[in-house]
């Protein structure tokens, strides 16, 4: 392959930004040929070339192409050359072209190598990850030294390695992911070194003396990467601050806010601009098409703990059906797109709920004041309002912006033992009973018309964490869920599903809320175990959520069926956010959007503001909607893996002091290395390594989600009970191991906790 195309005119010859092309003055005339010119020119203020534009003409020129020619032939001028340098370096960085070791542009698939990100592993090899999808490929430990977890880079395919997969070779580092992490300090022989609390980094990272802040041996720290690795030398850091011990309270979500990266300070601009904001809604609010709605009954029905009300609803019969008001928080009337309070709710994507302790997507001020439906007080809502028949289908709906006055406060186990009749309302509450008991006879319709739309109900055990006065877990317990719980949730699914109708109908772009089916592999995989017990899901290739729903209604009662609806429930995709909307499988809609909760949900935000602009016969156009969807499902897993991390840390705090108990447990998960097993009265998991299985050669057999051993024949499948003994419990790696208790042993007797 040519590594310098010809030069037989200036037109055919592709340019260093920065040069000056050797005082040669270029033609702008190819410039003008680009499709894209005026969308540059409106975005940026000057006529750059466009990136498809420069791709097709580097694929045109048939080779690596030298920079400075390049520039020659766009008659780059040299005002313009900052610009256009710019240009080129993002588009490396995006792994859209790149320059090999003569300075040449190439096309990345020209020269055989892909751009995606690294995957760490904490044995030090890690994986490849190329954005078209093309397939990982396995990079070697030796690969893995100049990189560390995230890092963007363009590799190309060396070969398979000893277990036939195909393993990449590092050609370039494109970007670096981490400027900062999280990890404790360790001090041996004069060397001192941080291990990262992200066990996907598994270079340590030194530190020089100099460089240490104070922080004492095996203290938690916050370090700033000075130099990143290379294939030659690790990573060198400084400590920019000293967390504390690692036992201190609450350190576990400091360690999983910094580990995961997760915004949790406000900026001082951020601040500023909710300090300015009213403690009250304010007669210049409530003008234009804004409806007074603060003589209905609406109330707030959450939980014993919620501090932000961000939804109320009212429910009044009507004939034989029902018309049903939910009202939304108007959390897009005080945050503005473009403003501080807007950039740095995008960047948080959500609010993450820890144990004790919750990081908002909005200062307090909105949050749990001006934006939160709080009781005797008027607030600014988006309406939603229903016309439901008998049959639980929605007839009409209209949505409005409003101002509301919450009549009550209410929580799920207080309107429960009411509706129930378990205890009786006071007298200041009486007044509210009739609205309570149409909202559960609207809840009783609309709970039909799930079943007959074959909506997917999987029946889940909550748990929630009860703490001591030191802020550790004194003990689980199980979450019961009553019928005001799921009176919300499905008069929340109401208005969500009139929220993606309506923007469908109106064609406004929007984020929809979708959950696809079972991939053909898994779909395959799912029928083959379900076949050995004499089960099948209809629906062929193509299942419906009802097929699910009615294979969930056959196994109710039976003694596997907690394995049976978990390799159900693991054969399902993720929800994410996307602009395409493909509907949501699970709940069995065609369309569905996020709407209900603006406070702590930047897509709810998103979806208020273009409810706003049909509304007013405009549109919202934020930029990239699919951009933006990827951003926001991004935030939600970084929430979810930052609880999960900070819930595993607890757990093993709490089993400390339970080395050698017995309990009774159930297989929840089987791996090539053993099996997971969740506790039935302390709903802990924990780990049976293989070699603890017996003395025997375990075989892991995925499709039939089991171990299986050799000689014996004994086997170990998801779903089966088994009693344990706890052997170890490390809080670093926050793994819990547990060994099989000899059958007929007497349990162990609880000890005290120290």
């Amino acid at each position: 392959m040519s590594t310098k195309p010809s030069k037989k005119t200036p037109e055919q010859a592709p340019a260093k930004p920065g040069k000056s092309s050797h005082g040669r003055k270029g033609n702008k005339a190819l410039r003008w040929q680009d499709p894209h010119l005026e969308r540059e020119r409106a975005k940026y203020g000057q006529a750059q070339p466009s990136r498809e534009f420069i791709l097709q003409l580097l694929a045109e020129a048939g080779g690596p192409v030298d920079p400075e020619d390049f520039a020659f032939q766009l008659g780059m001028e040299a005002d313009e050359m900052d610009a256009f340098s710019a240009r080129l370096r993002a588009m490396q960085r995006d792994g859209q072209l790149m320059f090999n070791r003569r300075g040449a542009l190439c096309l990345p698939e020209k020269i055989e190598v892909k751009a995606g990100r690294v995957e760490g592993h904490a044995d030090g090899y890690g994986f490849f990850v190329p954005d078209d999808g093309s397939g990982d490929m396995a990079l070697p430990e030796k690969e893995m030294r100049g990189v560390l977890h995230g890092d963007r880079v363009m590799v190309r395919e060396h070969g398979v390695d000893r277990r036939g997969r195909k393993e990449g070779k590092v050609v370039e580092v494109l970007a670096h992911a981490n400027a900062h992490l999280v990890g404790r300090l360790y001090r041996e022989r004069g060397y001192q070194w941080v291990v990262a609390e992200n066990k996907r980094i598994s270079q340590d990272v030194l530190i020089p003396d100099h460089a240490d802040l104070g922080a004492s041996n095996g203290q938690v720290v916050m370090v700033e990467l000075v130099e990143q690795p290379s294939k030659h030398a690790p990573p060198v850091g400084k400590v920019m601050k000293v967390l504390g011990n690692y036992a201190d309270p609450g350190m576990e979500i400091e360690i999983a806010l910094r580990k995961h990266s997760l915004p949790h300070e406000f900026p001082a601009d951020v601040l500023a601009q909710a300090a300015k904001l009213p403690k009250g809604v304010l007669k210049k609010d409530i003008t234009g098409n804004r409806e007074d709605v603060r003589d209905l009954p609406l109330v707030t029905i959450d939980g014993e703990d919620a501090r932000d009300f961000d939804d109320a609803v009212y429910c009044l019969p009507e004939g034989r059906g029902f018309r049903l008001w939910v009202a939304i928080a108007d959390v897009s009337y005080y945050v503005q797109p473009g403003k501080p309070l807007d950039k740095e709710a995008y960047e948080r994507g959500n609010s993450v709920y820890f144990p004790r302790r919750v990081i908002p997507m909005l200062p307090e001020e909105l949050s749990n004041g001006l934006c939160s439906l709080n009781p005797h007080v008027d607030r600014l809502c988006m309406m939603c309002e229903m016309e439901i028949a008998s049959t639980g289908s929605i007839k009409k709906y209209r949505f409005y912006p409003a101002v509301m006055h919450s009549k009550a406060r209410l929580t799920y186990n207080q309107v429960w033992d009411w509706l129930s009749g378990a205890a009786q309302p006071p007298e200041d509450r009486a007044d509210l009973m009739p609205h309570l008991h149409a909202l559960h006879k609207l809840f009783k319709v609309l709970l039909k018309a799930r079943s007959a739309r074959g909506a997917i109900d999987f029946e889940t055990i909550e748990t929630k964490m009860l703490f001591d006065a030191n802020d550790k877990i004194e003990r689980i317990v199980p979450s019961s869920r009553n019928d005001a719980h799921r009176l919300i949730e499905e008069c929340m699914l109401a208005a969500n599903v009139c929220a993606s109708e309506f923007l469908a109908k109106k064609k406004h772009p929007a984020l929809y809320r979708i959950h696809e089916g079972p991939t053909p592999e898994k779909l395959k995989a799912l029928q083959e175990f379900m076949s050995e017990f004499g089960f099948f899901l209809t629906g062929g290739d193509d299942p419906h959520a009802k097929d699910y729903a009615a294979l969930l209604a056959k196994i109710k009662q039976r003694p596997d069926e907690q394995l049976l609806q978990t390799v159900l429930l693991r054969s399902l995709r993720q929800a994410v956010y996307s602009p395409d909307n493909v509907g949501h499988f699970g709940l069995a809609y065609e369309a569905y959007t996020h709407f209900t909760s603006p406070i702590r949900r930047y897509p709810d935000l998103m979806v208020h503001r273009a409810i706003k602009a049909c509304l007013d016969g405009e549109t919202y156009a934020p930029g990239d909607w699919s951009a933006i969807g990827m951003h926001c499902s991004m935030t939600e897993r970084r929430a979810d893996d930052a609880t999960r991390d900070v819930v595993a840390w607890l757990k093993c705090f709490f089993m400390q002091d339970k080395i050698n108990e017995e309990y009774e447990g159930v297989i929840s998960a089987v791996v090539s290395f053993g099996v997971f097993v969740a506790l039935h009265d302390i709903f802990i998991e924990g780990l049976v390594h293989v070699s603890e299985l017996g003395s025997d050669y375990f075989h892991f057999d995925a499709a039939r989600h089991q171990m299986m051993g050799e000689r014996t024949g004994k086997r170990y499948r998801l779903g089966d009970k088994v009693r344990i003994k706890v052997v170890r419990v490390d809080l670093e790696t926050t793994r819990i191991d547990f060994a099989l208790a000899e059958e007929g042993a007497a349990p162990a007797k609880p000890r005290k906790r120290k």
